[in-house]
């Protein structure tokens, strides 16, 4: 248990840290990029959390059911349609605002915009902690064979990648809304604060009841699919031309496949 809390808090603090590294952009630059490098960045977060939600959630979830006697397609489904309602249950009930949104979503509230985009982000970031808390708790256990060290590192390394821009993603944009550069700072890397925090928290309750490991990696792989699917992919193809969030999707997917593949 303590060797997969340490693993867990070792590969969440490495996306974190990547989160924290693109926030610090904002000592460096004023403003984000343009339209289209913030889809591809976008479509390249989407194809990153797809793959992973397949060869590091769902295809593992499926082997350590079994390897319990359970049917694989159980604790797969169950976890998954889960997973989905518990981000939309947050999504309808967190105040938070996208970048480029002119209204809030989720319960009316007297926050700040500034505040309000944070938690935009802080929330798609649960599933993502969530994900690479529970490889490594998997890995930990060693009940899917010697390969689970490597595709937890590989999901780290994927999730670190497609953090990095998403610190500045913040950053930058809180920077423009009148915010000190050291703020804006701190601003984007609490938003990738929240990935050590379930990654860790995730693995404390899964360490409780072994059967509930199959479940939960299921359920972070529903929630990240519904970030995927409600907010990124729409978002990489805003616009007249979407090819660039297109190709942004099929790059990360296929990263992250070469990854989890390749290190697995």
């Amino acid at each position: 248990m303590t060797q997969a809390i340490l693993w867990a808090a070792a590969g969440t603090g490495f996306t974190f840290l990547m989160t924290a590294l693109g926030a610090s952009m904002v000592f460096f630059f004023r403003k984000g990029g343009s339209a289209a490098v913030q889809r591809i960045f976008l479509g390249f977060a989407a194809g990153v959390m797809i793959a992973a939600s397949v060869w590091s959630l769902l295809i593992p979830a499926i082997e350590d059911a079994e390897s319990l006697g359970m049917p694989g397609w159980l604790p797969a489904a169950g976890g998954f349609v889960l997973g989905v309602a518990f981000l939309m249950a947050m999504d309808r009930l967190l105040p938070h605002l996208h970048l480029g949104a002119d209204d809030p979503e989720g319960l009316p509230s007297s926050w700040k915009r500034t505040t309000l985009l944070v938690l935009a982000v802080t929330l798609h970031n649960i599933p993502e902690g969530m994900a690479v808390g529970l490889a490594f708790a998997l890995a930990a256990e060693g009940n899917v064979g010697g390969g689970a060290l490597s595709a937890a590192a590989a999901l780290a390394l994927g999730m670190g990648i497609q953090n990095f821009p998403e610190g500045a993603a913040v950053s930058l944009p809180l920077r423009e809304e009148g915010l000190p550069a050291w703020k804006a700072f701190l601003y984007g890397s609490f938003s990738g604060l929240v990935e050590l925090v379930f990654g860790v928290l995730v693995v404390l309750i899964a360490g409780g009841t072994q059967p509930l490991m199959p479940w939960l990696l299921s359920f972070a792989a529903g929630a990240m699919l519904y970030v995927v699917v409600e907010e990124l992919i729409p978002e990489a193809h805003l616009g007249e031309h979407s090819h660039s969030g297109t190709l942004g999707v099929m790059a990360g997917f296929l990263i992250m496949m070469i990854l989890d593949v390749a290190l697995g």
